[in-house]
C-alpha cells in the first residue's frame, strides 16, 4: 500500500534537534495577539483551522466526552458485579485520584506544545531526535486507534440503552416487551454515527454551543438524577449498606476480595478517559498554551466530584443486587435501566418516569459520542498533516468552514466497522472495545514516560507547569498507566475458556505487533516525526 505524505503549498520540513530544543521562549501575551497562535507558529504549523474556542468550550468537549452518566450507566453492571457498592464508591475516587496526576502531566505537556497532534507530537518532541520517529508513530497510532474505540463503544452503549428503552416501553422483558436483535441494535448503531458525522460537518462555532449545551446537559442531568431517583424511591439502601457493603457474589468463580475490587474499578477508569480531546482542540482555542490544559485538569476535576454524587444517588437505590444482574428482570439485565424504571413504578404504578431518566442519560450518551468523532477527526487531521497515514493528503484537507470533513467521515466509517465485531460476537467486540481504555491510556502515559525520562532536564515547560512536583507527578501516572493496564488484562471469570477469556491483552497486543512490525517493515524508511508547515 503507498503511503502519501502531506503535500502543502509552504515547503515542509522535518523537526530537526534545534527545532526541537527551540521552545526557550517567553510567553507574553501582550506581545501577540493570541499565545496559542504564536506557540503553533513557533513549533513550525500554521494556522489552518478556525481559532474560535473559550475555554469553556475547550473544558466542554472534554468533560463530554469523560461523561459520568455514560461510563457510570454503561459499566454499572460491572461495578455491582465486582464488589458492588465498596467497588463503585470507593474505586471511584482512588481512580479519580491517580487520573488527575495523569491529566496534570498531560496538562503541562500540553501548555508548552498546544497542537491538534496532541500525544504523538507531545512524544516525538520529548523522546529527543533519535526515538522521535518511533515514539510519534507508536504513540499517534496507539492514541488514533484508542479514540475510534471509545466512539465505537460510546455509540454502542447507546444503542444498547435505546434498545433497552424501547423494551421498557413496550412493556418490559416479563411482559412481552419488544427486544431488539443485535441487527437492529448495529443498525441504530449505524444512524447514531450518521448524524454525528453530520453534526461534526458543522463549523466549529456550531460545534462549539453543542459542546457547551452538552457540558450543561451531563452537569445537570447528574443533579436531577442523583436526587431524584433516591427521592423517589420507596425503599432506600442504608448508609452502612451504601459505603461498606461488598458484592462477593460475582457468579465468575472468583472470591478473592482484593481480585474482585480490582475488576470492580474497570467502571470508573473507563469513564475517566477521553480527556486529551483538550489537546487535541488546542490548534482552535485561543490562548491554547493555557486554555488547553485548564480544559484538561477542570474536565477531569469537576467529572470526579459530580460523577461521584452520581454514584452516590444510584447505589442509594440499589436494594436487590441479584435481581438488578439478572436477565430476567423487565429491562434484561441492564442494572441502572431496572433501578430507574422499578424505583417509579413502586412509586406511581408505572415506569415512565424512569424511562424519561433514561432518556436524560441517552441525550448525555449522545453528546458524549459527538464529542469523541469530534476529536477524532482532529487526531486524524494531525496526523496526516505529518504523512502518518494512508491517503494521508486526502484525509488533511480542510473545507472552506475550515473543517476536516474527510477526518470526519472516516471516524465514523471506522467505528462502525469496528462495532460490527458484535455480530460474531459480542466477546470479539469487547475485546476490540477494550483498546477505549488500555490502549488509549498507553498512548497518554508514553510522552509522560518521556518527559520524566528522556527529556527530565531538557524539557522546557509553558505557562502551566508543576515546578518541582512535575517529575514526582509523572511518574506516579506512568505508574498508574502500567498498573491498569496488567489488572484489566486479568481473567473476569474462571474456569477459563474461550467464552470467559478476557481478551484484552489480545487486542492492545495486537495493536502493539501491527504498529511496530509497521514500523520495522517500512514507516522507518520514510517516517520521520512530525513535519512542519512554515519555514522557520
Amino acid at each position: 500500500m503507498a503511503w502519501d505524505r502531506v503535500a502543502n503549498n509552504n515547503e515542509t520540513h522535518h523537526l530537526s534537534p534545534s527545532n526541537i530544543q527551540q521552545n526557550n521562549h517567553e510567553y507574553d501575551s501582550s506581545s501577540a495577539p493570541d499565545t496559542g497562535h504564536s506557540r503553533l507558529n513557533e513549533l513550525g504549523y500554521k494556522q489552518e483551522l478556525k481559532r474560535d474556542l473559550s475555554v469553556l468550550s475547550n473544558f466542554a468537549f472534554s468533560f463530554s466526552i469523560i461523561s459520568v452518566l455514560t461510563g457510570v450507566t454503561t459499566l454499572y453492571n460491572t461495578g455491582l458485579s465486582f464488589g458492588g457498592p465498596v467497588s463503585v464508591v470507593y474505586g471511584w475516587l482512588i481512580a479519580g485520584c491517580f487520573t488527575m496526576a495523569v491529566g496534570l502531566s498531560m496538562a503541562e505537556i500540553c501548555s508548552s506544545y498546544p497542537t491538534s497532534g496532541g500525544l504523538y507530537y507531545w512524544s516525538a518532541k520529548l523522546a529527543g531526535p533519535s526515538w522521535a520517529p518511533f515514539a510519534s508513530w507508536t504513540t499517534g497510532w496507539f492514541n488514533i486507534v484508542g479514540q475510534w474505540a471509545i466512539t465505537t463503544s460510546v455509540d454502542f452503549s447507546l444503542a444498547q440503552l435505546i434498545a433497552v428503552i424501547i423494551l421498557l416501553s413496550t412493556g418490559g422483558k416479563n411482559e412481552g416487551g419488544y427486544e431488539a436483535s443485535k441487527y437492529v441494535v448495529i443498525a441504530i448503531h449505524g444512524g447514531i454515527l450518521l448524524l454525528h458525522a453530520i453534526l461534526n460537518s458543522f463549523p466549529i462555532s456550531w460545534l462549539s454551543f453543542f459542546g457547551q449545551l452538552a457540558a450543561a446537559w451531563n452537569i445537570l442531568g447528574v443533579f436531577v438524577l442523583m436526587i431524584l431517583v433516591p427521592l423517589v424511591a420507596t425503599e432506600k439502601a442504608s448508609a452502612k449498606f451504601v459505603f461498606t457493603h461488598f458484592n462477593t457474589d460475582n457468579g465468575e468463580g472468583i472470591s478473592s476480595r482484593l481480585y474482585i475490587f480490582v475488576l470492580g474499578l474497570l467502571m470508573s477508569q473507563y469513564t475517566l478517559t477521553g480527556y486529551d480531546a483538550s489537546a487535541h482542540m488546542t490548534e482552535e482555542t485561543k490562548d491554547a498554551d493555557v486554555n488547553g490544559p485548564k480544559g484538561i485538569i477542570s474536565s477531569i476535576g469537576i467529572s470526579i466530584i459530580v460523577g461521584w454524587g452520581y454514584i452516590l444517588g444510584i447505589t442509594f437505590a440499589v436494594t436487590n443486587i441479584p435481581h438488578l444482574l439478572s436477565s430476567n428482570n423487565d429491562a434484561g439485565g441492564y442494572a441502572i435501566a431496572e433501578i430507574f424504571f422499578q424505583v417509579f413504578k413502586s412509586r406511581y404504578g408505572n415506569g415512565i418516569g424512569g424511562i424519561i431518566c433514561l432518556g436524560i442519560v441517552a441525550v448525555a450518551i449522545f453528546f458524549c459520542g459527538m464529542s469523541s468523532m469530534t476529536s477524532n477527526s482532529r487526531m486524524v487531521y494531525a496526523f496526516s498533516r505529518d504523512g502518518a497515514m494512508p491517503l494521508s493528503t486526502f484525509w488533511h484537507k480542510v473545507n472552506k468552514q475550515e473543517v476536516p470533513l474527510n477526518a470526519v467521515w472516516l471516524s465514523a466509517l471506522i467505528a462502525f466497522c469496528m462495532a460490527l465485531t458484535s455480530l460474531g460476537s459480542l466477546v470479539a467486540f469487547q475485546a476490540m472495545v477494550s483498546i477505549a481504555t488500555i490502549g488509549l491510556y498507553i498512548a497518554y502515559a508514553l510522552p509522560i514516560f518521556f518527559r520524566v525520562t528522556l527529556a527530565r532536564k531538557s524539557f522546557t515547560p509553558g505557562p502551566f507547569n508543576l515546578g518541582r512536583y512535575g517529575i514526582m507527578v509523572g511518574w506516579v501516572a506512568v505508574l498508574w498507566v502500567a498498573t491498569i493496564s496488567v489488572l484489566f488484562s486479568l481473567p473476569v471469570a474462571y474456569p477459563i475458556s474461550k467464552e470467559t477469556l478476557n481478551y484484552t491483552p489480545v487486542a492492545v497486543g495486537g495493536l502493539l505487533i501491527l504498529t511496530v512490525s509497521s514500523w520495522v517493515l517500512y514507516a522507518r524508511h520514510w517516517f520521520k516525526g512530525p513535519v512542519t508547515n512554515i519555514k522557520n
